[in-house]
């Protein structure tokens, strides 16, 4: 019997087997595994520009995806609503390739966008968690997840093997182009295979620091999530857990935007959730981390409430946030893996109090499918 009370929960412990489990059908011997990748040759990025077509969570691993892709590999990459793409027009600029993301491979809008795709004689690719789905199915080729099966309607495990499985597709592709070393290459693949130790050994204190934290935050009924680069994806997945967990409003803006409107909602009765953490080694990474601290300091000014996700031992963000979560140190592209762990527990935790079935949340499913008129 599960010693958890919830799937959610269960879903958020089980992260790091699923983290290994992936990585053990695209790995081996510190390497690409080189069979797993052979239907992908020659790079997707090879023919042009890639377009991601996804909904939802799967938007936001997608999002984290165009970073890495146009930082590691050097692609062009747009990420599109599945929605949305699937309504163009058929004069919609037409582009090198199509990854649709979708976690149960069922989902009708993106569906619809990958069916949008190959009309136009597109070169597609599926990432779902379901190696049987549809979308894998009719995908000119399909690498799926190991996430196991989730019940809980709130991505977790299978949101994060996303963001594993995109990080090792942009290695790929910068392998294919060129564009990273072997050794660079080997240190990336070490780390990650490092990963679901790393998680694992942090996830007891991040329950027990976000149950704490959770207390202090009930009032509140709208949070502003805020992220640079990278971390502005992370920043919209955990406002979306806390919107479809715990019924509680939230947006989330790139945190250079906070002064350009959003600010003026800034008070006592909006906290804000911001991601601070820093790849020491990467100059950009430095350059956001003290952008982020400046900002951190306008808002201590204005008295705001602020959750820090930073990393361990930063006293410089702990002084400036009202509470701090903290983080052990990783390369700046798997950094959000550890991040999005503390926002999951943060949405369960506040559902949890306000006595919401965080498993089955009302008017969702797991599988967005086509029903009548309204999708």
């Amino acid at each position: 019997m599960s010693s958890f009370a919830h799937a959610m929960l269960r879903e958020i412990h089980e992260q790091p087997a699923a983290v290994r489990r992936t990585l053990a059908l695209y790995t081996e011997a510190g390497r690409l595994r080189a069979k797993a990748w052979q239907a992908l040759l020659p790079g997707l990025s090879s023919s042009g520009p890639i377009v991601i077509a996804a909904s939802g969570s799967s938007r936001h691993s997608g999002l984290a995806a165009e970073i890495m892709l146009e930082e590691i590999v050097g692609a062009i990459v747009d990420v599109e609503y599945a929605s949305e793409y699937a309504a163009r027009s058929q004069g919609a600029p037409s582009v090198g390739g199509v990854i649709a993301l979708s976690q149960s491979g069922e989902t009708s809008d993106t569906l619809a966008a990958l069916r949008a795709a190959r009309s136009r004689g597109l070169r597609t690719l599926a990432i779902t968690n379901n190696a049987d789905s549809t979308l894998a199915a009719e995908a000119s080729v399909s690498l799926p997840l190991a996430a196991g099966v989730e019940t809980a309607i709130p991505a977790t495990k299978s949101f994060l093997c996303q963001l594993i499985l995109l990080y090792l597709l942009a290695l790929h592709e910068a392998e294919q182009c060129s564009t990273i070393s072997s050794s660079q290459l080997e240190a990336r693949l070490a780390e990650l295979h490092a990963l679901p130790e790393h998680l694992a050994r942090q996830m007891e204190g991040w329950r027990e620091c976000v149950a704490a934290i959770t207390e202090k935050y009930l009032d509140a009924q709208t949070f502003l999530y805020l992220g640079r680069g990278i971390h502005y994806a992370i920043a919209r997945e955990g406002a979306l857990k806390l919107k479809e967990s715990a019924y509680v409003h939230a947006e989330a803006y790139p945190s250079g935007e906070l002064r350009h409107g959003p600010n003026a909602l800034v008070s006592n009765a909006v906290p804000l959730v911001v991601l601070a953490t820093v790849d020491p080694a990467m100059e950009d990474s430095r350059f956001r981390y003290g952008k982020t601290l400046q900002m951190l300091k306008e808002l201590r000014a204005q008295q705001a409430r602020v959750i820090a996700i930073a990393n361990r031992d930063d006293s410089a963000v702990a002084a400036l946030a009202s509470d701090c979560i903290f983080v052990e140190p990783l390369s700046e592209y798997l950094l959000p893996a550890a991040e999005v762990v503390p926002l999951q527990l943060f949405a369960y935790q506040m559902a949890l109090a306000r006595g919401i079935d965080m498993d089955h949340p009302r008017h969702l499913e797991k599988a967005v499918i086509e029903r009548g008129g309204f999708r």
